[in-house]
């Protein structure tokens, strides 16, 4: 995975330019689908996958607690 913190993966959001069709956390929460899935695939390397999934929740955390659009202007820059 190339993404390796959340201020990373909010700046991938943000570059999706995707904001007004999906929010962050409906993003995130499909991404962990995706990776959960994926840690099934034998071929894969489940190490990277697995820190993905950690940091998923890492920012999932913090949208819950300081909410998602505080989060983004926190990491967007």
């Amino acid at each position: 995975m190339g993404i390796r913190t959340v201020s990373e993966y909010v700046q991938f959001y943000v570059g999706l330019n995707m904001q007004n069709s999906i929010s962050l956390s409906s993003f995130v929460y499909n991404e962990k689908l995706v990776m959960t899935n994926k840690l099934e695939n034998r071929s894969l390397k489940k190490e990277q996958i697995i820190q993905g999934l950690k940091i998923l929740d890492e920012l999932l955390t913090e949208i819950r607690n300081i909410g998602e659009r505080t989060v983004i202007e926190k990491y967007a820059k």
